[in-house]
């Protein structure tokens, strides 16, 4: 029995890059064997077991066969007999099929040191294209590995699994879980650049792909899909929230309309839906927030509803602020005075007169909002 480190932390570690998970691979083993020596099952489709004191993961080498469409369907196969290099050649990159042994050597079947070397993003085998996640999980790398690129046979192989309708099979949870992963590395633009140039992104949001021609309304020399992946970049630089990188990405998708549609097909989480709808509805009013008056920004709180959420009507100034120039503080400010009206006082001077409560209450809001605008205007 052998085992090895593969896959990412062998990767990261010749990149000089920290290494934050392990996972090890098993040669010559049974599950028996394993147990007996202490490790404990948790494997649902192949044997995979945790060690008893590192609690890594550590799989039976093993191969795979496709049985259906999509990324479900596959048969594993573990046996003492599987070689290390029968288990890294059914992986996605040549520079995740490496590992190292125990004595530190690298083994490396199959060229990643060289593709690390070249900056290359290669597949290791046909097999590659069984799997329509691995299109997802190059194109996160890419967001990830910015100064990478995909080799051009690698490129041509996932246009062909996009015409054969292999990205069509997967399912939104997995989609959203790549796509969010890649939001959140340091240059997300990367990942939508690779996702376009093998045409997933058509298949996958096409309304974030139909951006790409079309002009601005207010600027039309500058290209808006060109211009969405500079705020995106941006928004990573400042080191923002997924549901903020969301709401910068949805904000031009063509209106609240377009973005719940996307969020309701990839099953976008709550939280990032919400802010991304609000974005894109309230834009605009944010950005013209200098020329509002009393009236107007109260309106706008309420339609946030940042009486209730203040915290998610300043993540939603944050991602307003990485497309245009935002009064952010001032605009927390005045909801700050509005916020502090006492509705309780004010239903109270309401003489029991129930349907008076919220236009007396709204009334006190625009007041002290106004009062306080005449001794605070913005900038």
């Amino acid at each position: 029995m052998k085992t090895y480190v593969v896959g990412g932390a062998v990767r990261d570690a010749l990149l000089g890059l920290p290494v934050q998970d392990r996972d090890h691979v098993v040669v010559g083993a049974t599950p028996d064997q394993m147990v007996a020596a202490g490790f404990r099952p948790v494997g649902k489709d192949f044997p995979v077991f945790l060690h008893p004191e590192t609690q890594e993961e550590y799989a039976l080498a093993r191969t795979e066969r496709k049985t259906a469409p999509g990324y479900h369907g596959f048969v594993f196969h573990t046996a003492p007999d599987v070689t290390l290099e029968d288990d890294l050649v059914r992986r996605d990159l040549t520079i995740n099929a490496m590992a190292r042994a125990d004595d530190g050597s690298i083994v490396d079947p199959y060229g990643g040191k060289r593709d690390l070397e070249a900056r290359l993003f290669r597949h290791v085998s046909s097999a590659f294209a069984e799997d329509p996640v691995r299109i997802l999980r190059v194109a996160r790398f890419a967001a990830r590995f910015a100064d990478f690129r995909v080799a051009e046979d690698t490129n041509a192989l996932m246009r062909s699994m996009v015409e054969a309708g292999e990205v069509d099979a997967l399912v939104p949870e997995r989609v959203w879980q790549e796509l969010s992963r890649g939001l959140m590395e340091r240059r997300p633009s990367r990942m939508f650049a690779v996702l376009r140039d093998c045409g997933a992104l058509a298949r996958i949001m096409p309304e974030l792909d139909a951006l790409w021609g079309m002009p601005q309304p207010r600027r039309p020399e500058v290209d808006n899909g060109v211009r969405i992946m500079e705020v995106i970049d941006h928004a990573a630089e400042l080191d923002r929230t997924l549901a903020v990188r969301c709401a910068v990405l949805m904000r031009d998708l063509g209106g609240a309309d377009a973005v719940a549609g996307l969020c309701k097909r990839l099953k976008v989480p709550n939280d990032c839906r919400d802010l991304a709808l609000i974005t894109a509805r309230e834009h605009s009013h944010v950005e013209a927030a200098a020329k509002l008056d009393a009236a107007a920004l109260v309106a706008l709180f309420g339609r946030c509803d940042a009486f209730r959420k203040p915290e998610r009507f300043a993540e939603m100034l944050l991602a307003a602020a990485c497309h245009a120039p935002v009064p952010q503080a001032w605009l927390l400010a005045a909801l700050e005075v509005a916020r502090g009206v006492d509705a309780g006082a004010v239903a109270a001077s309401c003489a029991g007169d129930k349907a008076r409560i919220p236009d007396a209450v709204l009334a006190a809001r625009v007041a002290a909002v106004g009062s306080w605008m005449a001794q605070s205007p913005p900038g």
